[in-house]
């Protein structure tokens, strides 16, 4: 098995604009990203992410990259 088939990077978007009450709108307004890519990291459905929109998160949030993105085990089928 693959380490691709075994870890996935999981978005903690979500949690974190609940801990700060930001809304998508809010999110997109202070960073400059587009709502789609807000909305598809906050429901998990992102496949990549680049630097920059990183960045902008993690300054926004003041917060590291391990806490915007979390490294996990897939579940089993």
């Amino acid at each position: 098995m693959s380490a691709n088939e075994s870890l996935r990077l999981k978005s903690n978007l979500s949690t974190l604009m609940g801990k700060y009450r930001y809304s998508i709108k809010d999110v997109h307004e202070k960073t400059g990203l587009s709502r789609n890519t807000i909305s598809s990291l906050y429901n998990d459905k992102a496949t990549r992410i680049d630097y920059e929109t990183m960045l902008r998160l993690c300054c926004l949030f003041k917060c590291d990259v391990n806490e915007l993105l979390i490294l996990s085990k897939c579940e089993a089928e």
